[in-house]
């Protein structure tokens, strides 16, 4: 049986751990293009397997705002269908489990959990090759094909949420999402002690990257276009930082693209060294233009795309657990779960002092 796709019957109440609520929730949605607000909906009901969580926390980032505006390539497809409930970060606690609660060990009821945001069949050919990222059957919370945690609460698998250590706060928990891209990026291309690495973006994803590098090569520099960001990249170990076009050719050992920018992709390609590797994570809006490709070959430069990194949530709490990761000047400013329009007004439009806007939801009594 899939982990999510296959229909189940509910559990007898002797199979339920905690006490399930039923009736109606309150959740914030993209109601149509550019238009944010409350809906009413079900509690999703029990389902073998499955923990309801109350999120606490919930971030929200520039796919959001492609969301928001219909330009998201999941609502162009149809996947995503207005009202649509968004929130892919975010941070929350065990309410009830459907499951009897002594063979409920992982999980207990009060955990604070962080859920993976990708959600694989188990079944399909990618999936029995341990390569779930890839899935064909695919489902992203808060994306396409399951509601997101910007909600009173959110039913996930089980086997989809990760504990998080009682020294890691809620805003951090909040960034193991993009965290776990930027773990993936690295691990894909490979990052020495020695190297050169250049990251490009001094968004939460460029940011979480200049942190992850600084520990693991020793030397990392930025490209940045946004002097609070830049100024936070500085503090957080970045030696230099340069404007777009400012780096050096072909000095940098690893790119890690973090920006979304097609003239930051393209710029990643002409500083990157002879052998270099390029990571892309960002997600650029834009078709590239031409590459030249011949001198991609001849001098060696590989480039990856990252989807998401599915198995390393974890060790992304971990890494905020010991301090190698900190939220410390990632989050803006936090709004409640009713004024998400003021929240998504800001990420699009205010100044601010760091990257991340967050909405706070209110758990029931």
């Amino acid at each position: 049986m899939s982990e999510h796709h296959d229909k189940v019957l509910p559990p007898t109440d002797d199979l339920l751990c905690g006490r399930w609520p039923n009736g109606s929730m309150t959740a914030a949605a993209v109601l149509e293009a550019g238009k944010v607000g409350p809906v009413q909906l079900e509690i999703p009901g029990p389902e073998l397997g499955y923990v309801l969580v109350a999120p606490t926390t919930v971030g929200i980032c520039g796919t959001d705002l492609e969301l928001l505006h219909g330009t998201a390539s999941y609502v162009k497809d149809g996947r995503a269908v207005m009202p649509h409930v968004f929130g892919h970060e975010w941070v929350g606690r065990v309410v009830a489990i459907a499951g009897n609660c002594q063979y409920s060990r992982q999980l207990e009821i009060g955990d604070r959990v962080v859920g993976q945001t990708m959600l694989s069949c188990g079944g399909c050919r990618a999936c029995q090759r341990g390569h779930r990222n890839e899935c064909s059957q695919l489902k992203e919370v808060g994306l396409y094909g399951q509601q997101g945690a910007a909600a009173e609460f959110i039913r996930l698998p089980a086997q989809s949420l990760t504990k998080v250590p009682p020294g890691v706060d809620d805003f951090a928990a909040a960034l193991a999402e993009p965290a776990v891209t930027v773990l993936a990026a690295l691990d894909k291309v490979g990052v020495f002690p020695g190297e050169r690495v250049l990251v490009m973006g001094t968004g939460t994803m460029g940011l979480l990257a200049v942190q992850m590098a600084r520990r693991v090569a020793g030397t990392v520099d930025v490209v940045g276009v946004d002097d609070a960001g830049i100024g936070t990249a500085l503090r957080m170990g970045a030696e230099h930082a340069f404007l777009p076009g400012e780096a050096k050719d072909g000095r940098y050992d690893v790119v890690i693209e973090a920006s979304g920018a097609v003239s930051a992709l393209l710029e990643s390609l002409r500083v990157a060294d002879i052998g270099g590797r390029i990571a892309a994570v960002g997600v650029p809006n834009a078709t590239l233009p031409s590459v030249d490709a011949a001198e991609m070959v001849l001098r060696g430069v590989t480039m990856v795309g990252v989807r998401h990194g599915l198995d390393y949530y974890e060790r992304a709490l971990r890494l905020f657990e010991e301090g190698v990761l900190t939220a410390k000047g990632m989050i803006a400013d936090v709004f409640p779960l009713a004024a998400a329009d003021e929240a998504f007004d800001l990420l699009e439009n205010g100044r601010r002092a760091a990257p991340k806007v967050a909405l706070s939801v209110t758990s029931r009594p």
